[in-house]
């Protein structure tokens, strides 16, 4: 798991970089929640996601949103955060450039952010989004949704109800194609407290169904909460 530094647009931005052994495997940039709430890339869910796609083989990427860590520049209310992002999936791509396809998982915040980046990158082939914050950011910019991916929410959450999460994604249109899944993990609260193992099982599951299976491995030991 190296250490990198890597220029963003607003100077440069720290993360951890694992590179598959696969020169022709795909890729995934995992994004964090929002820097004001504490949120960082070794926040528990993003090392989560993390760890489940370079089990998978994939080359994979989390970082630091400015401001944060050794990340410079400052907090710019998503649109700075989304250019970072964007930088970050540039990086991550000039070190794979045969990957066939790249994946954007996000939670919380990072779930916005990794939205818009699927809609400015044709390249992203799926997302995974948990907690997305529907009641917080307007969605309307899936207009469609290029791209499958998931959706993940508890059912417990009091940060963004799971009734404003249905409303909002059965308003998305998608692509010809495409579908957007949810699943309410019941019992869960926004971040997961006592629910994380039982959402990446989801997320597993997902994952499992909607890629290659050469890239469907073991699955990995049951975490502690």
């Amino acid at each position: 798991m190296p250490e990198v530094i890597f220029a963003g647009p607003d100077g440069r931005l720290e993360g951890r970089y694992h590179p598959s052994d696969d020169p022709q495997a795909p890729c995934a940039l995992i994004l964090s929640p929002h820097p004001k709430a504490g949120g960082h890339m070794d926040h528990r869910i993003p090392v989560a996601m993390y760890e489940s796609y370079k089990r998978r083989g994939f080359s994979v990427l989390r970082f630091n949103f400015r401001g944060i860590g050794r990340s410079m520049g400052v907090y710019d209310n998503g649109q700075g955060e989304l250019q970072d992002a964007a930088y970050a999936l540039d990086w991550l791509q000039s070190f794979n450039q045969n990957a066939p396809f790249s994946w954007v998982s996000g939670y919380s915040f990072g779930a916005w952010i990794g939205m818009q980046l699927l809609m400015r990158r044709p390249e992203v082939a799926g997302f995974i989004s948990m907690s997305l914050p529907t009641n917080t950011y307007d969605f309307a910019f899936l207009a469609p949704c290029p791209a499958s991916g998931l959706v993940t929410y508890g059912s417990e959450d009091s940060i963004v109800p799971a009734d404003d999460v249905d409303r909002v994604v059965d308003k998305i249109r998608v692509q010809k194609g495409h579908k957007i899944s949810t699943h309410e993990i019941e019992g869960a609260d926004h971040f997961y407290t006592n629910h994380l193992e039982i959402a990446l099982d989801v997320i597993e599951d997902y994952l499992d169904e909607n890629l290659d299976p050469r890239y469907s491995p073991p699955r990995a030991p049951k975490l502690i909460e």
